[in-house]
């Protein structure tokens, strides 16, 4: 059964979200996908996607980048009908994504891969010194710490590469981004480095859509969850007010389990107990 819980804050303030899904369906070949998938994304808040391997987080993420346009359902943005038929359609409306593999260029430098295929000209020639200028303003804007933007992507931490892939993101001005587990395979420090560049975000007005199966990273910097299983929702809680065995429950399908049947256990023996040394006191006072 599908749980939800109350309306995020931005819908609490009468804000139309910003990306708005409505009975996203995806087939491949006999192979459903995605059924019925509902999903909003409202400005400055950070939504994280969140579900089992299979549960359909990657098929959702490429049809909002139009990797894969749907089978049925409607997609609306700021208010009107779209339709998301390729990744530059994507682009064009607003949305961005940053997917796991980052797609990086490791012989070229954070500038040159910050304006890869969408490089500034001036009179016929590259304009390195604008190009590089703007670079520094990007990075700024996520309180980065690149040693230069002229040293080759391959000397850069995990976390300095996700930064520079994020930064490219913002190129063109986006109002929604999306994070295909941003903090994957990397240590301590670069996943703090990584949260912080998504609050970031947050803070300069722009919806975020986290993909993760980090749930701590998840409960850092989400103020919704929305979670997927088996291609269908299966909840919708507000991070201050769910806890993390309700959202794994809700990710699992494990509503009754050995856990839970041995910590009810546990309460109603409590209770019982309770109600035993309560009893003789009832009885003494009527004497």
């Amino acid at each position: 059964m599908t749980q939800t819980t109350e309306a995020p804050a931005a819908a609490a303030t009468k804000q139309s979200p910003v990306l708005s899904m409505r009975g996203i369906t995806k087939r491949f070949g006999a192979v459903q996908a995605l059924t019925d998938i509902d999903l909003d994304v409202y400005e400055g808040e950070v939504v994280a996607l969140v579900g089992d391997n299979g549960a359909g987080k990657s098929t959702l993420v490429k049809v909002m980048a139009g990797v894969h346009p749907q089978d049925e359902g409607t997609i609306t943005f700021d208010g009107r009908p779209v339709h998301i038929g390729s990744p530059a359609e994507s682009r064009d409306l607003g949305i961005a994504t940053v997917f796991q593999d980052l797609a990086l260029c490791d012989n070229l430098d954070v500038v040159a891969n910050l304006f890869l295929g969408h490089e500034k000209t001036s009179a016929g020639t590259l304009d390195e010194v604008g190009m590089e200028k703007e670079s520094w303003e990007l990075l700024r804007q996520l309180s980065a710490k690149i040693p230069s933007v002229r040293i080759a992507v391959a000397s850069l931490s995990g976390g300095q590469r996700q930064t520079v892939a994020i930064a490219r993101s913002l190129i063109g001005d986006p109002r929604i981004v999306i994070l295909d587990e941003p903090t994957a395979a990397l240590g301590v420090a670069q996943t703090a480095e990584v949260l912080n560049l998504v609050e970031r975000l947050r803070e300069s007005g722009l919806g975020v859509v986290l993909i993760s199966h980090n749930m701590a990273d998840v409960q850092a910097v989400a103020d919704r969850v929305a979670v997927l299983r088996l291609g269908r929702n299966n909840g919708d809680f507000r991070v201050p007010d769910v806890s993390y065995e309700e959202i794994i429950s809700a990710i699992t399908g494990a509503t009754d389990n050995a856990v839970t049947r041995r910590a009810q256990a546990h309460t109603d023996g409590a209770t019982d107990t309770d109600a035993d040394t309560t009893a003789p006191t009832e009885k003494g006072q009527q004497a």
